[in-house]
C-alpha cells in the first residue's frame, strides 16, 4: 500500500507533541512539522522526527491561521492534518477550522460544542444525563467569597471549570488542581486563584479515596461522522506528584472494561462527537463505580499509550479524514505497559502488587518509553533523556511517597 501525501501539522512543545509526531514517523515515515511558544523545547527538540519552529504568538487566533496557512502554502500537493496538543490550540482549531485552506484536514467538532465540553459544569450535567457516575461536584463562583458550604468534608478537590481561561492568566504559581486537607486550606487556595485574576468558575469536588492506581484514562476516536472507531482503557499505575504535574500519568498499563467503554461510546455517539477524546476517571471503592472527572477533546499527553498498544493514532486520523476509509471499532484488550519514567523509577513508586505484570511485560516487549524510540537515535538527544530519567528520579523522591506494600 503505498503511503499517502501528508503533511501532519502539530502544535505544541510537549510530550503530546512529541508523542503524536512518533506515531505519524512509525506509521508513514514522515517529519511532523509543529509550532510551539518557546525556542527548543524537550523533547521536541533535538529531534530528527519534528521540524519545530517558535513562534511566540503561537495562541493568537492571527498567529495561528497564518502558521496553518504558511504550511499550506509550503506543502501544496499534501494533505496537511492540524492537530492541536494542547487545549488552546485545540479551540483555536476547532473555532477556525471553517478558514483553513482547501488541502488543509483536521477532525474536530464545532468551536461552540467544544466550548461547552470543557467546561466541567457543562460536562458533569451531561455525565447526570448519560449515566455516567462522577464525584459530588459543587460549582463555586468568586463572587461568593467564603459564604458557602459543602455537603461533604474534606479533604476537598479544587480545579478550574474552564482551563484554558485558568491558564491564560499567566500565574505560573496556580497548581493544576488542588488538594485542600482543611476547609481553612480549601479557602486559601480559592483566594489564591481569583487573586491571580482568573474569571471563571471553580468547580469543588469530594476526594474520591485511593492512590494513583485507582485512575484510569480512557482514549477514544471518534470518525467524521460521528461514529467510536477506536476505544483505548488505560490503568494509571503511577502519576506525577508535582505541583504544576499534579496528576499527569507516568505509568499506564492498558486493561479492558466493557460496561464502561460501553456507556462512553453510547454518550459520544449520541453528541455526534467526531475527534479524539480523552477522560480521567477514577474507580471509587466505596461503591465499586468508575467516576469521570473531565473529558479533554484531544489525544491526551500520554497518548503513546495507545500507540504503544499496537493501535497507532495516526493511522486512524489518516484512514478516516485522508484515505476516507470506514474503520471498525477496536476496542483494546490486551495489556501493554506505557512509561514516562524509568524503570527503576516505576519499581520504586508503584505497590509491588504490579511488579510481576509490569515484568512480564517487560519481559514480552509489551514496554514502551514515550521518549525512547529507535527512529530518534541521535547521541545528544540520548543525553537528554538521561537527564530527563535523573529528573523524573529526584522529582518523585521529592514528591511522591513510596508505598507500604
Amino acid at each position: 500500500m503505498s503511503t499517502p501525501a501528508i503533511q501532519p501539522l502539530l502544535f505544541g512543545g510537549d510530550i503530546n507533541v512529541y508523542s503524536v509526531a512518533r506515531a505519524f514517523h512509525e506509521a508513514y515515515g514522515v517529519k511532523s512539522i509543529a509550532f510551539g511558544l518557546y525556542p527548543a523545547p524537550f523533547p521536541c527538540v533535538p529531534s530528527a522526527i519534528l521540524d519545530y519552529r517558535c513562534c511566540p504568538e503561537n495562541e493568537d487566533a492571527g498567529a495561528f491561521l497564518r502558521n496553518v496557512k504558511a504550511v499550506a502554502a509550503e506543502c501544496p500537493d499534501k494533505a496537511v492534518l492540524v492537530m492541536g496538543c494542547g487545549d488552546s490550540y485545540v479551540k483555536l482549531a476547532a473555532h477556525l477550522k471553517d478558514q483553513f485552506p482547501a488541502n488543509v484536514k483536521c477532525n474536530y467538532i464545532d468551536g461552540e460544542m467544544l466550548d461547552n465540553l470543557i467546561n466541567k459544569e457543562y460536562f458533569y450535567n451531561l455525565c447526570d444525563k448519560y449515566g455516567v457516575d462522577h464525584p459530588a461536584t459543587f460549582v463555586y463562583d468568586g463572587s461568593m467569597g467564603h459564604d458557602f458550604t459543602l455537603p461533604w468534608g474534606a479533604p476537598y478537590v479544587a480545579k478550574p471549570a474552564d482551563g484554558v481561561a485558568y491558564w491564560a492568566t499567566g500565574h505560573s504559581e496556580l497548581n493544576k488542581a488542588y488538594i485542600c486537607q482543611s476547609w481553612e486550606e480549601l479557602l486559601a487556595a480559592l483566594d489564591q486563584v481569583y487573586a491571580a485574576g482568573y474569571p471563571g468558575k471553580m468547580i469543588l469536588q469530594e476526594f474520591i479515596p485511593g492512590d494513583d492506581t485507582y485512575m484510569r484514562v480512557l482514549t477514544n476516536y471518534s470518525d467524521r461522522h460521528g461514529k467510536v472507531k477506536l476505544m483505548c482503557l488505560g490503568h494509571t499505575l503511577l502519576e506525577e506528584h508535582s505541583p504544576h504535574g499534579i496528576g499527569n500519568h507516568a505509568v499506564i498499563v492498558t486493561e479492558y472494561d466493557k460496561e464502561l467503554s460501553d456507556k462512553i461510546r453510547g454518550m459520544l455517539e449520541d453528541l455526534h462527537y467526531v475527534g479524539f477524546s480523552n477522560f480521567d476517571i477514577k474507580f471509587d471503592q466505596r461503591d465499586g463505580k468508575y467516576k469521570a472527572f473531565e473529558i479533554n477533546c484531544r489525544q491526551g499527553r500520554s497518548n503513546y499509550y495507545v500507540t504503544g498498544s499496537g493501535h497507532n493514532i495516526a493511522e486512524y486520523i489518516v484512514g478516516d479524514i485522508v484515505e476516507g476509509r470506514d474503520l471498525p471499532l477496536t476496542v483494546t484488550e490486551n495489556h501493554s505497559l506505557w512509561r514516562m519514567v524509568p524503570k527503576f523509577v516505576a519499581y520504586r513508586f508503584i505497590p509491588k502488587r504490579y511488579h510481576a505484570e509490569m515484568k512480564s511485560l517487560v519481559k514480552q516487549g509489551a514496554d514502551h518509553h514515550s521518549l525512547v524510540y529507535s527512529g530518534d537515535p541521535s547521541l545528544r538527544r540520548r543525553f537528554k533523556i538521561w537527564k530527563n530519567h535523573i529528573g523524573n528520579y529526584v522529582r518523585f523522591n521529592k514528591y511522591c511517597k513510596r508505598p507500604e506494600d
